[in-house]
């Protein structure tokens, strides 16, 4: 088993900068791949950065890219989200995922993770 715990979620005002922490424990070799998923309100939940442990390898949704960045220490196991530019439609819980790769990819979709966390609110204000 793998948990996550998610850190780091508040309102902001537009513009401004949050960075989002994931916290994981327990069998963390059990897992490749490292993401955030995002669910705003009435909206359903999407993909926004994945990153391979192995290789570092990311990949962005197309709304973060350029704006967006996600990486992990490998010594204390936590994933980060540094989100910067932030906009309203950035609203949404953020969730902290674990999974494996799909053909050899790291990919942003809730078919291949299999572990969740209960995910941090960001709240961005116009």
């Amino acid at each position: 088993q793998l948990q996550l715990i998610e850190s780091g979620g508040e309102s902001v005002r537009a513009g401004g900068s949050l960075e989002l922490s994931c916290a994981s424990s327990g069998n963390t070799y059990s897992v490749n791949c490292m993401a955030w998923f995002r669910r705003g309100p009435g909206k359903e939940r999407e993909g926004v950065a994945t990153i391979c442990i192995d290789y570092g390898v990311t990949s962005y949704a197309n709304s973060v890219k350029g704006r967006f960045t996600i990486t992990r220490e490998k010594a204390k196991n936590i994933l980060y989200l540094q989100m910067n530019s932030l906009k309203p439609e950035d609203s949404a819980m953020y969730v902290c995922a674990a999974g494996l790769p799909y053909g050899g990819v790291c990919r942003l979709s809730r078919d291949v993770i299999d572990y969740w966390g209960k995910g941090t609110l960001v709240n961005i204000s116009s």
